[in-house]
């Protein structure tokens, strides 16, 4: 399924027009379903400020939550990419703020997930770990791995990841699920706590037994001689953005599978 090309036709909307891939089989994880408008014999009134509406005062829907609005609680348009608007849309205020949040993780950590990096993978309770090159798919729905063997893991088939920071030996209680994930707020580029690497559990296609993933910077040295460069520091510092960076993706494909 992830060498199959994915086709992308125009379609519109009442919320504008969107590009969405011709198969909805192959949506992005991270993508959001349109919501459905609150009817407008059931919004009198702004559900923000409960301004009456009438001929002058006209009712808006937000693209994001589909609320109804007066023209001052919901005038502002913004770029809604996990619906693949074409053009910025109406949103509330509310909304407005988060969708502007999310495209820090479009405009930059995406980029970053989808150019790859080299980490130590270990898959299972192997002993054995490979460097191996990890990266996400175009279409975002697989993660690829490549070293001496190549294997992928389907993002909708990841059932927990957990962020390991410098010092972490996770044990059976240390396995955060999405949920606790999103809760988790002591890593940050820039924090304290520096993230080393990444635990998954998934399953496997055609398996409902989950699988342990583990993929780490492990020491700066290490990794850098395993591929051959000597920038030790700036190797560690990429591997941490692109672990922060999964997280972050982590949280939009938990909203994700919450709608």
């Amino acid at each position: 399924m992830s060498s199959v090309p994915d086709g992308k036709k125009l379609v519109r909307s009442p919320s504008g027009l969107r590009m969405v891939p011709e198969n909805g089989a192959f949506n992005s994880p991270f993508s959001l379903d349109e919501p459905q408008w609150v009817p407008d014999k059931e919004c009198p009134r702004c559900m923000q400020c409960d301004t009456k509406f009438d001929f002058i005062r006209r009712k808006h829907h937000c693209r994001r939550c589909g609320r109804c609005f007066c023209d001052k609680c919901c005038s502002k348009k913004v770029v809604l990419p996990r619906m693949c608007f074409v053009d910025p849309v109406r949103q509330c205020a509310e909304c407005g703020l988060v969708s502007q949040k999310e495209m820090e993780f479009y405009d930059k950590q995406l980029k970053v997930l989808l150019g790859g990096g080299t980490f130590v993978v270990t898959l299972g309770t192997s002993e054995k770990s490979e460097t191996m090159t990890c990266r996400l798919s175009n279409n975002h729905r697989y993660l690829f791995l490549d070293g001496e063997s190549h294997f992928e893991v389907e993002l909708s088939r990841i059932s927990s990841m957990q962020i390991l920071t410098d010092g972490t030996s996770p044990g059976e209680n240390d396995i955060h699920t999405y949920t606790s994930l999103l809760d988790s707020q002591y890593i940050s580029e820039g924090g304290t706590s520096r993230a080393s690497g990444m635990l998954l559990h998934y399953k496997p296609m055609g398996s409902q037994d989950a699988q342990q993933l583990r993929m780490e910077a492990a020491d700066d040295k290490k990794v850098a001689s395993l591929v051959g460069c000597q920038c030790t520091t700036y190797t560690g510092q990429t591997n941490r953005t692109r672990t922060v960076a999964a997280k972050h993706a982590a949280k939009l494909l938990y909203e994700a599978r919450d709608q």
